[in-house]
C-alpha cells in the first residue's frame, strides 16, 4: 500500500501525524506529508484509519 497526503486540500489539522507518526509528518509550510515510500503491512489499518478521519480528505491511498 501506498499513501500520500494532497497538499492542496490539507488543513494542518495533524490527523494523520497524530495518528500514524511514522507514516506522516509535518513539513517546514505546516502541512502534512508522508514520510515513507511504501506502508509497513502493521500500519496499514492506522492508514486507513487516519485517511477516513481526515476532515479535508486529504488523504489518499493506493494498492
Amino acid at each position: 500500500m501506498k499513501t500520500s497526503v494532497e497538499a492542496d486540500l490539507c488543513i494542518s489539522c495533524a490527523v494523520c501525524t497524530n495518528m500514524v507518526p511514522d507514516v506522516y509528518e509535518m513539513n517546514d509550510d505546516g502541512l502534512a506529508e508522508t514520510i515513507v515510500d511504501v506502508v509497513p503491512a502493521e500500519l496499514e489499518e492506522q492508514v486507513r484509519e487516519a485517511a477516513a478521519e481526515c476532515p479535508a480528505e486529504a488523504i489518499l491511498i493506493e494498492g
